[in-house]
């Protein structure tokens, strides 16, 4: 049996998922976001670059993590989440990547019968290789 949002406890794993980040999925990804840069789209002209193909959007494997974040706390990551990330390696079209977290820390703000409870998570998206192509930590209130 699952605990529900508000009886969370420091070192619950997040529910992470798999998802295979195709070139379609890119594409339609600069089509939503208005980036049409070349790197993630053009393959002659991404061959000419340090990664030698095409890569997906950063955005793209961050959208990932808070779409875990949004499935694992769908009643307040909406509206009182919030994220800080680093873009530590590109994910290249045709793999499939894990996003993972974990509760590290839960707070209190305000008094003890009155407050909001706050977790703090580390956040990522794993490529295929157990690299880590996004790295941070959210925090999200409790119910």
């Amino acid at each position: 049996m699952s605990r529900g949002i508000s009886d969370r406890v420091v070192g619950d794993a997040l529910s992470g998922f798999e998802r295979l980040v195709t070139q379609d999925r890119v594409n339609a990804y600069a089509e939503a976001s208005g980036d049409h840069n070349p790197i993630h789209l053009d393959e002659a002209y991404a061959s000419t670059s340090q990664f030698g193909t095409r890569i997906a959007h950063g955005m793209l494997s961050l959208a990932l993590v808070a779409e875990m974040l949004a499935i694992e706390f769908p009643n307040t990551w909406h509206s009182g989440g919030k994220i800080k990330v680093r873009f530590t390696a590109p994910i290249f079209p045709g793999e499939t990547v894990t996003t993972y977290g974990e509760i590290t820390s839960i707070d209190v703000i305000g008094d003890e019968t009155g407050g909001i409870r706050i977790a703090t998570c580390t956040v990522g998206c794993k490529k295929p290789d157990g690299t880590d192509a996004v790295t941070g930590r959210a925090t999200v209130p409790l119910e």
